[in-house]
């Protein structure tokens, strides 16, 4: 006799893997979100190969908790181990579809909420020269980016290690960013990055919690998370969001390499100033010497102009001369003192 088979839509509450098999709770929640129903189901290892990888390649993440997922399982009762429920196939276009709509979810709250453009209003520093990090210590991403940044300039970076993929991954982003906020006096900005992994799993980036932190962190968030898929929700309320990690530390070293050549532009233009400045200053030293020399008393005593001083200060007015005063006439080349009569 067959087996029958039903299509069943629920939501994993949890997932693990042992010898190839893979093992679920599956559960279907009240609006109120108490718990409604629950089901044990498997995949054994020969159906789990073939719908793994075709899962993950159509949708772009893992099988993970909190996901909802449309399977075709069969039901079998045994007289030791009672009733179980086999899952023979998987339709990923479901999840698709519950994924997309949860990432439209989050993109619509954060735009009510007047927050999607609240990082990008941040102004870098002229200079960015300390950088927090927040990585997988080991990806090879996190490697890149630093050999890159390294290359040509100077720059303190922190590492604040998180799971970059996952469904523990928005809360450790979360976790390394209240770490950063700490101290957020010691950073220009802080990254997100990861590269070097697989492409699937990214859904935790369309996270509600995860886009509404960053949306509103104090500080600039460039993201470079390597995927290829459309741009997640945390790009979009990113300061900036680039590709992959090296693509942001080339974003770093372009700003420093476009701040050199502005300050080397400033200081030409200073040197200009200033050396027109002292040529319109000579200029006017040298028309003041000319202005000088014009009305220097050695050039009016050629002209056989003298000039009489009576004790050291000149005389303007024969009224100001007394009988007995001694006046004192200077020539070009001598003095004559006379005695008024």
């Amino acid at each position: 006799m067959e087996t029958e088979t039903y299509w069943v839509r629920a939501e994993i509450a949890s997932i693990s893997e042992k010898s190839g098999h893979c093992y679920l709770d599956l559960v279907e929640k009240a609006d109120t979100g108490l718990l409604a129903a629950k089901l044990r189901a498997t995949c054994w290892q020969n159906v789990y190969a073939m719908l793994k990888p075709y899962f993950e390649q159509e949708t772009g993440s893992h099988l993970q908790a909190g996901m909802q997922i449309l399977v075709e399982v069969e039901i079998n009762f045994h007289a030791v181990y009672g009733l179980s429920a086999n899952i023979i196939n998987i339709d990923p276009k479901y999840t698709v579809g519950d994924l997309a709509r949860q990432r439209q979810e989050t993109i619509a709250r954060l735009q009510k909420e007047g927050v999607m453009d609240l990082n990008k209003s941040f102004v870098l520093p002229t200079i960015v020269r300390r950088i927090a990090v927040i990585s997988a210590e080991s990806a090879a991403g996190y490697g890149d980016f630093c050999h890159q940044l390294q290359s040509c300039y100077r720059f303190e970076t922190t590492l604040f290690p998180a799971v970059m993929q996952g469904e523990h991954a928005a809360k450790s982003i979360i976790a390394a960013l209240d770490a950063v906020a700490a101290q957020e006096e010691e950073f220009d900005a802080v990254i997100i990055i990861r590269g070097g992994g697989a492409t699937t799993d990214l859904s935790c980036f369309d996270d509600y919690n995860l886009c509404n932190h960053c949306a509103q962190f104090p500080l600039p968030v460039i993201t470079g998370i390597g995927h290829t898929r459309d741009i997640s929700v945390l790009d979009m309320v990113a300061y900036k969001a680039l590709k992959t990690p090296t693509a942001v530390a080339q974003f770093f070293i372009d700003e420093r390499e476009h701040q050199a050549l502005r300050i080397q532009e400033l200081l030409r233009r200073l040197k200009q100033t200033a050396e027109r400045q002292i040529l319109i200053r000579r200029h006017k030293l040298e028309m003041l010497a000319q202005a000088v020399k014009m009305h220097s008393p050695e050039r009016i005593y050629k002209m056989g102009y003298s000039l009489a001083t009576l004790n050291g200060k000149v005389v303007r007015s024969s009224s100001e001369l007394h009988k007995g005063d001694i006046l004192t006439t200077h020539l070009q080349d001598g003095n004559i003192q006379s005695l008024v009569q």
